[in-house]
This record gives structure tokens, C-alpha cells and sequence, in this order.
């Protein structure tokens, strides 16, 4: 039976009012409304496209965060989904990549997955890097910014999209850890038949030591605004000139 690993993480909505806790290293979560990281939504409907086109497959859900990630895992479920994982961590702790990569390589080694799916990257911090950082610590074939996947045998191909409008093609030979660029599929909604069966549908919760990282949040603050308006007068040569001391010295471009 073939085994695929979905990445989700769960991030402010878009569209949530942020406000900064006391503590000046996090948000007031209280305020923040919580949903599916964008590019791992994409990564979910892959999956669920490739287990579709397969005859034994199995897609299992992994979230890292504290008890409400179980809301995103339970959305996962009730798409299609066939198990859930949840990573349990009580702190915001653990923001960089290699921390994160280490702490989900550790709970994935041993369920041997074929394939791990995550997005290009997360809506609220952005490093870019997990997914590809997991592949290499579990000795897996790699790819990233997928614009397509099908599987073949004991290989994956993928499209990769590129910088200036070029694709690349690549065949990789199964394991593989690949992140997936937003916009290669369409991902589907939850029915009410899958709500409903998510309830029945096994969450694995494991305890995570995050004690073990290499970089922290030591500050959390709103940039500071300004409407100074400075006029400059003179010849066009003149202008340009002090424009160029004026991005140089002051707005430092």
C-alpha cells in the first residue's frame, strides 16, 4: 500500500484582525482567526488526486502546533483524508525551519510514508525551506515549486515551475518529499458525508519536546509610520540628484 504525508499547518486568516500579546513575542490568540496554510490546502487535494488514481493508498494528515491544529486536521479528514497526526506542541516556540524539519522527521520516520506533500511555504512566516530540509533528513528524493505530480511505479514525476517563466520536468525515484506551488489543482470542500465520517476517523496526538531549537522570537512589534512630506525644488538635474541622496541616506534602497 502506498503511504502519502500531508504537511498542514494551521495560520492567521487573511482577512483576521492581529493584535500583539502582553508578552511582545507572539499574537493575543484570542483574537486571530485560524485556517488551513494555502499552499498545504493545494498539497492536500494532490494528494487526494493521486490516492483517487491509485488502487491501495493511504493519505495521513500531520499537523505541528498546540490543541486547536485539530481543527485543520479534522478539515483534512472530512475532505478524504484517511488518518490524522497530530505533532503536540504548547508554545510558538519553534519558528525556524530545521528545528521544525527535525521535529517531523523524528514522528515520520517510522511510519516509512512513499511520499510527503507540504506547500511551497506558509502564509505567515514563509521560510520555504521545511519540506526540503524533512526530505533530506529522512534521505528522500527531493523537489519543489510542483506545478504537477503523477506517480509511476516506484518513481514520481513532477513539474517544477522556474524563475522568468520556465518549467523543468523531473522523474525521482519514490521516497520523496515534495513541496506544492498554490494553484496546480482546485481544491475541493468538505461534503456533509465527510464532516460527518471525519468524527470516526483516527487523530494520533505525540508529545513534542521543544526544548531543542535554534532560533527564537525575541520581539514582536507593528512598523512605525510617518507622513512626512519633504518637497524638492530645483532643475531636473538637481531633483534627480537629491533624490539619489535621499534613497541612499534616508529610505536606504
Amino acid at each position: 500500500m502506498m503511504k502519502i504525508a500531508v504537511l498542514i499547518k494551521q495560520v492567521p486568516g487573511s482577512e483576521s484582525p492581529l493584535s500583539i500579546a502582553d508578552s511582545n513575542v507572539w499574537l493575543d490568540e484570542e483574537k486571530v482567526a485560524y485556517i488551513m496554510n494555502e499552499s498545504d490546502n493545494y498539497a492536500l487535494e494532490e494528494a487526494l488526486l493521486l490516492k483517487e488514481g491509485t488502487q491501495d493508498c493511504e493519505v495521513v494528515v500531520v499537523s505541528l502546533g498546540p490543541e486547536r491544529v485539530k481543527k485543520i486536521i479534522r478539515e483534512g479528514l472530512a475532505k478524504g483524508a484517511d488518518r490524522g497526526m497530530h505533532l503536540n506542541i504548547n508554545s510558538n516556540d519553534v519558528t525556524d525551519p530545521l528545528s521544525i524539519a527535525k521535529i517531523f522527521a523524528d514522528a515520520l520516520k517510522s511510519e516509512n510514508f512513499d511520499l510527503i506533500l507540504s506547500g511551497l511555504q506558509s502564509d505567515d512566516l514563509g521560510h520555504g525551506q521545511t519540506g526540503i530540509i524533512i526530505g533530506e533528513l529522512l534521505k528522500m528524493s527531493t523537489g519543489s515549486l510542483a506545478v504537477s505530480t503523477k506517480l509511476d511505479g516506484d518513481q514520481i514525476a513532477i513539474k517544477q515551475e522556474m524563475e522568468a517563466g520556465f518549467f523543468q520536468n523531473v522523474r525521482m525515484s519514490l521516497p520523496a518529499s515534495i513541496t506544492i506551488q498554490s494553484g496546480l489543482n482546485t481544491p475541493r470542500y468538505p461534503s456533509l458525508k465527510g464532516i460527518m465520517g471525519a468524527k470516526k476517523k483516527e487523530i494520533k496526538t505525540l508529545d513534542i519536546d521543544s526544548s531543542d531549537q535554534k532560533l527564537k522570537i525575541s520581539k514582536l512589534y507593528l512598523p512605525s509610520s510617518s507622513n512626512e512630506i519633504t518637497m524638492i525644488d530645483g532643475s531636473p538635474d538637481q531633483i534627480v540628484e537629491n533624490l539619489v541622496k535621499v534613497f541612499k541616506s534616508e529610505i536606504k534602497i
